[in-house]
This record gives C-alpha cells, structure tokens and sequence, in this order.
C-alpha cells in the first residue's frame, strides 16, 4: 500500500500541501489559488459538542475562516451531530438535497458512511473525510496520524511512571469502537505499552463520553481494587477528566493519567499536577487544508490522480494528508500550546490557576 504523506504540523506546509493535491491531475495546466468569485456551497458535519469542545471552538470557525479567505462568496453550510449517527445521516441528505459542491464530513459512525458517500458521488457532490476516516469512495482524507498519536499516548504514560513501569497494572479507557481513529490509537497505544508494563489489567470502550467512561474507571477500580491501578489510558481528554474524577472519589492518588486533544481542561490539569499529559494536534494546519482542498474541489480540480494515497478500511485508495502530532507535558505547555497560539497564556493562567503556572513558567 502507498503511504499517505505525513508532514509536520505546520499551517503553511499544510496549506501549500493541500494545494499540491487539488492541483494533481491538472495535465498541463499551472496550478492557480482558488478565484473567490464562484459562490459555491460547502458542507460541513462535525461528530460531536458534548464529550469534546473541539468542534465547535476551534475546527468549524477556523474552517470557515478558509473557506471564505480562499472563496470570498463561497458559504460553509454546517451542523454538528451530537455525536448521533442518524443524526448526522439527515444533516447530510439535507446537505445533497441542497445540491452543495463538497461536504466535509467527520463521521460519528465510520462504518455507516459508504451509502452515504456513494449517494454524494453519483449527484456529482464530492466527499472530503475530515480528522476520521469515512468509508466509501471520498476525494480525500485529513488527519492526523492516528497510530502515531496513539504511540505518543503509550510512551508518554511509560514516561509518567519512570522505573515502576515494568510492575505496573494499566487501565485503557479507548475511543468509540464506531470511530476508526480511536482503533489505531489504541493499536498505537498498545505497541509501546505492551511488554514494557506488568500487563494491561483492564480495557474497555468509554465511547468518547465521560459518563461512560466514569462508568467504566468505576468497574476497573471494583475488579483491580485500590491497589491494582498504577495508571490510566484515556482515549481524550474529557474521559481523562472523567477518570482522574473517579480515581479521586475512591481515595486513589499518585496514578498518572493521560489523554489527548489538549482541551484548555486538560492543560490545566497538567499544570496542577492532575494529568500526565495531552496530545496536541494543532487545529490550524488540519483546518487550513481541509478547507483548501473543499475550495478546490468545489471549483472542480481534480485530486484523484495524486500519488499521496492511503488504503481505506474498504480497499480504497485514498488522497492523503496526515499531520503529526505534539505530546504536551508539564515542562512544554509554554512551547506548545501557548507557543503555537492555541491559547494565550492569560486564558490559561486564571487566579486559580496562576501559581501553578508560574510555577512551569507560563507567561
């Protein structure tokens, strides 16, 4: 299988990415940025705004923020699921009833796409899978690298627990089992963590929701007992909010847990000492080329021939973007997060929150 191009996590590169890949399959024809003047329409359908806050704060506005600095009169129709897959199912009919251009479409339920995809495709509408890969002939793929994500996750709880890692019983709180994202971060995850930890003593799915997986750390900690979790692997950073919750009410402390998404939650944990860690995915250069590419396509380039592809869970050769993502400790919030823009220090660093930041030398 061709791999997808993995490119650092970086606006620039991955817009001038982004771009190289609408431009493919021009034969002969010089690239050109998008004209602004085609007053396309655009979909866009986002899994969830309850168990991460991602969506709506950072990935739809900044979307739209390309969208319509690429395509003045260009218009970005969006929805967010709920994380509700039939749901989501009517968001995108009424999307192709519409008649839009491109939908960009981050699946609730990946495994339930390809009819939907395959509907699209024969109005002539195309499909862009944004951060989750859906199933069905889509004209491309955005993301991270999962996998990657998912080994980051796994060394950097080997990390929090130093020398006692070798004894140590792991909990693995996992993604949705519909999300394919969240499988290759528990494969990630696993191929560092197994036979570097006593044993992974219990794993099951929070389904990216943190009642679920209160439910779930509850259970674990009634199997293992106060004494038989060294530490914890949650999916994100709302089931490791979740989690760091339930160890509390049990009385249990000293047990490093981790997440992703790098939730202004999370960051503060970190800071407090609460969290491990976080797995930063800069927003900017995954919403950048995803809104490229919708504004290319919309304005009929063709990217099928690019010879950056990744082979789907269904055998279908893909256009591929992967990024690379950012482990956040206590020690790189500065040069991370704050670094890179997500927030600004004073966001962060409420009176709450000032000596702990003072203390990791946010600023």
């Amino acid at each position: 299988m061709n791999r997808a191009m993995r490119l650092a996590a970086t606006g620039t590169a991955a817009v001038s990415l982004a771009l190289t890949l609408a431009a493919c399959g021009q034969t002969g024809a010089a690239q050109k940025p998008a004209s602004g003047g085609g007053g396309e329409a655009i979909g866009l359908l986002l899994p969830d705004n309850a168990s991460s806050t991602r969506y709506d704060a950072f990935d739809k506005p900044l979307i739209q923020q390309t969208v319509t600095g690429l395509c003045t009169q260009c218009t970005l129709d969006y929805a967010n699921a709920g994380g509700e897959a039939i749901t989501q199912k009517k968001q995108f009919d009424d999307l192709v009833a519409k008649g839009v251009k491109v939908i960009l479409l981050d699946p609730v339920d990946a495994k339930v796409t390809a009819p939907w995809v395959d509907a699209a495709n024969a109005k002539g509408i195309k499909v862009v899978s944004y951060d989750r890969l859906a199933q069905g002939k889509v004209a491309a793929y955005v993301s991270f690298d999962n996998e990657r994500t998912g080994e980051l996750q796994g060394q950097s709880l080997l990390d929090a627990l130093g020398s006692k890692a070798s004894s140590a019983n792991v909990v693995m709180i996992d993604g949705a089992e519909s999300d394919p994202n969240a499988a290759q971060f528990k494969a990630g995850a696993h191929q560092v963590l197994d036979g570097k930890v006593k044993k992974i003593a219990y794993e099951q799915s929070g389904e990216w929701k943190t009642d679920v997986a209160t439910a779930k750390m509850n259970e674990a900690i009634q199997s293992l007992g106060k004494d038989g979790i060294q530490a914890v692997y949650a999916g994100n950073d709302g089931m490791a909010g979740a989690v760091i919750e339930a160890l509390k009410t049990a009385g249990i402390k000293n047990v490093p847990v981790g997440g992703q998404d790098a939730s202004i939650d999370a960051v503060r944990r970190i800071l407090t000492g609460e969290q491990a860690y976080t797995i930063y995915k800069p927003y900017k250069p995954e919403t950048d080329a995803a809104g490229s590419i919708a504004v290319q396509l919309a304005e009929g380039m063709d990217i099928s021939t690019t010879a950056t592809t990744l082979t789907s869970s269904d055998g279908l050769q893909i256009p591929s973007l992967l990024l690379t993502p950012i482990v956040v400790t206590k020690a790189k919030v500065e040069a991370t997060v704050v670094g890179g823009g997500l927030y600004k220090a004073a966001d962060i660093c409420t009176q709450q929150f000032a000596a702990a930041c003072a203390s990791a030398g946010v600023q």
